[in-house]
Order: structure tokens, then C-alpha cells, then sequence
């Protein structure tokens, strides 16, 4: 029955909390990719993913990525990128409501959280922001914290679920 429910939240509002990591960049803008570059010149401070970050604030068009379920005559385009196929996408008007950038403990890492239109790849905002720095930038987490009205400060977890009444749940 839940399932139905995320028919509803899909194109909604989504909250991510990301960690974008710069110096380097992968085929599939994500850390599980095959790093295609490497910066070896000194990484921007905070100031200046900030800056970067909020270019990306309102709308703008995305090209989606190859590592993506997005169909091309009748394939999965991360199906095409495995068989080391690339074809042209086109780019796709996305919406980055907010976005604020926090250093970590890792000079070349920084946790972005973002509200954005639902179809933003992050992992590609992420290259993107890097790209923009001129050092290259790839995703190296991600944890969705909202969908449409649902916010995961309002979540329970699976261990308080079993142990909720019925009339709880």
C-alpha cells in the first residue's frame, strides 16, 4: 500500500543532504564511477563552493546523466553507459529552491543539503558545481531527507514501528 503513495510524492519537492567531493571527476559524477580527472592545483574554501553552489539556485537546464533509468528506444541509459555507449541527452529544466553548503573535515569535501524540483540529478549538480570551481567535483554521498510533505525529521524508525500498537501505526 505505501507504494502508492510515492506515485504521489515522485514529482514533488525533494530534500537531499549530499557530499560533494572536488578534485576529481568520475564517468558517472558519483564515487562508484572511473575517475576520467584529476586536479592537483589547490582546492577552493568554503567562500568559493558557496558561490558556486548558489549559481545553481533557481532554474536551470540539466543534462541528465548517462548512469540514469531515463529510456533511449526502448533502453535504460545506464544499460547504454555500461555497454560503453554515450549517446546526446537533452538538457531538462530543473528547479534548486535552496542550497547551502557546510565544509566537513576533509578539505576537498563539503555537505551541500538541497531543496530542489523532483527529476534534479544531484550527482550531476555536484559535477556541475565542480565543474564551475574548475577543479571537478563528483558525489561521493547522498541521503534523500524529504519528499514532498514528507521530511524525515517526522520518520519512525523500523524499531519503533514493530513495536507500535495498531491503533499507533
Amino acid at each position: 500500500r505505501a507504494v502508492k503513495v510515492c506515485e504521489y510524492a515522485s514529482g514533488e519537492r525533494k530534500r537531499y543532504l549530499a557530499r560533494l567531493r572536488l578534485g576529481i571527476k568520475t564517468d558517472s559524477d558519483d564515487i562508484s564511477g572511473e575517475i576520467i580527472s584529476s586536479y592537483d592545483g589547490d582546492l577552493p574554501g568554503i567562500g568559493g563552493v558557496r558561490a558556486a553552489a548558489e549559481k545553481f539556485l533557481g532554474e536551470y537546464n540539466q543534462i541528465p546523466p548517462m548512469y540514469s533509468a531515463i529510456s533511449h528506444k526502448g533502453k535504460r541509459l545506464y544499460e547504454l553507459a555500461r555497454e560503453g555507449i554515450e549517446i546526446e541527452r537533452r538538457p531538462r529544466r530543473v528547479e534548486v529552491y535552496k542550497i547551502s553548503v557546510n565544509p566537513t573535515d576533509s578539505p576537498s569535501d563539503f555537505d551541500i543539503d538541497i531543496l530542489c524540483s523532483g527529476g534534479t540529478y544531484i550527482r550531476t549538480l555536484c559535477g556541475d558545481i565542480g565543474e564551475a570551481l574548475g577543479c571537478g567535483g563528483t558525489m561521493a554521498a547522498l541521503r534523500r531527507t524529504g519528499a514532498g510533505s514528507f521530511d524525515i525529521d517526522e520518520a519512525d524508525t523500523i524499531e519503533a514501528l514493530v513495536t507500535m500498537t495498531d491503533e499507533e501505526l
